[in-house]
């Protein structure tokens, strides 16, 4: 099969690139079809950001004077508003993540299929072993240099759609938790 850039050096390697900066438009397009239009989503989104804001000024305001226990209480009715509230947001996006796994897995079979045991990319270094028994995934030899579609269509795929989401605005607001599971906050422990 005739790939765009054939006769070029890193033609396999730049069509990983390419499909993954696609499959991160298309990706997006579903969770903007399916999430970031809705009013639900923007109004849960509006309430993480006031409430985040509202914290902010309340801890910065905490910090110049003497806690008292109505301010401290206030403080924890605000955080658990904002943790309720980033949690329905995670529920939220969940729905349109099973769609956008399966893209992710139909496109990820089809480049698998297609670049079985070809290596797409040289790394500039030689990884330590874990880091290489991802990146030499399914190809024969032993130079630790290669790489393998698998290896680099992660890598694209995580760095490509992160930056498209920022860019888009579609990131998440900036007191939201990152998932279902928030990391403890290490002050509060």
């Amino acid at each position: 099969m005739a790939y765009p850039f054939s006769d070029f050096k890193y033609s396999d390697g730049l069509t990983v690139v390419g499909i993954s900066f696609c499959t991160a438009i298309v990706c997006e397009a579903i969770s903007w079809v399916l999430i970031y239009r809705t009013n639900s989503y923007k109004n849960l989104r509006s309430s993480i950001d006031k409430a985040s804001k509202k914290l902010e000024t309340m801890k910065t305001d905490s910090n110049k004077i003497n806690i008292k226990k109505s301010k401290t209480k206030k403080i924890d009715r605000v955080e658990t508003s904002l943790k309720e509230s980033s949690r329905d947001l995670s529920l939220f996006k969940f729905k349109s993540g099973g769609v956008v796994a399966l893209v992710l897995f139909v496109v990820f079979g089809l480049l698998n299929s297609l670049f079985e045991g070809k290596v797409v990319a040289k790394l500039p270094f030689k990884p330590f072993a874990l880091i290489m028994k991802m990146s030499h995934r399914g190809l024969q030899g032993n130079d630790p240099t290669d790489c393998s579609m698998a290896f680099l269509y992660f890598l694209c795929s995580i760095s490509i759609r992160t930056n498209l989401q920022k860019f888009l605005g579609f990131a998440p607001p900036r007191g939201a938790s990152a998932g279902l599971f928030p990391i403890p906050d290490p002050k509060t422990s």
